[in-house]
């Protein structure tokens, strides 16, 4: 989803709504990807206390004040489609649960996805806690997986264990950056992946 958009209009007016200076663009940028307290400690170095109050205000903005747009990316539910009859697709997230199937819920996507990992039911990335979780559950080693992500967080969390990891460039973080932790490719239109992802694995669910 391109989400970005929404998720910076939501923070700055949650910044306001807790009487903390209002972040930039780019300020918000650099932390999304993180689950939702952590994230916010560290975009105004506050206390976890604090953390939780701005968090409360980011969930009521987010559902019922802002209405900025996220829209899937170009490509992306014909790409979905043609994947999930290859591999075992799964969504390792920094939203919660409920966040998770909200955004499901808007772009009528869940259908494409075997599972899911969201920040409420393991650690935060750059934890690779994730996509360990998932590796355990359908019993395969990290060779064997491909994480594809848009921030710095989902790059370094496959990277620690050693998981096959493509970069979007398309995404929050600038490209250079998400090169820095070794994805095997990083591609411009999420139609690219298939080719991709079969040579990477060769292996089919």
């Amino acid at each position: 989803m391109d989400s970005s958009a929404k998720i910076v209009s939501c923070m700055q007016l949650a910044a306001n709504a807790a009487n903390l200076s209002q972040p930039s663009e780019a300020q918000v940028k650099e932390i999304i990807g993180i689950s939702l307290v952590p994230a916010i400690e560290l975009l105004f170095d506050i206390g976890t206390d604090k953390a939780h109050e701005v968090a409360e205000h980011y969930k009521k903005v987010f559902i019922s004040v802002d209405q900025t747009p996220c829209p899937l990316f170009p490509n992306v539910r014909e790409t979905l489609n043609d994947l999930q009859n290859h591999f075992t697709l799964a969504v390792a997230t920094g939203k919660a649960r409920r966040g998770l199937e909200r955004a499901w819920e808007m772009t009528n996507s869940k259908h494409f996805f075997s599972d899911s990992i969201c920040s409420d039911e393991a650690s935060s990335k750059p934890s690779p806690d994730m996509l360990l979780k998932l590796l355990d559950k359908w019993q395969i080693d990290a060779s064997s997986a491909l994480m594809v992500g848009d921030t710095i967080y989902d790059m370094k969390m496959a990277e620690m264990i050693d998981m096959p990891r493509v970069a979007v460039s398309f995404g929050v973080h600038q490209v250079n950056r998400l090169e820095e932790f070794g994805p095997i490719a990083c591609i411009d239109c999420i139609s690219e992946l298939k080719k991709i992802a079969l040579k990477s694995t060769h292996r089919e669910k």
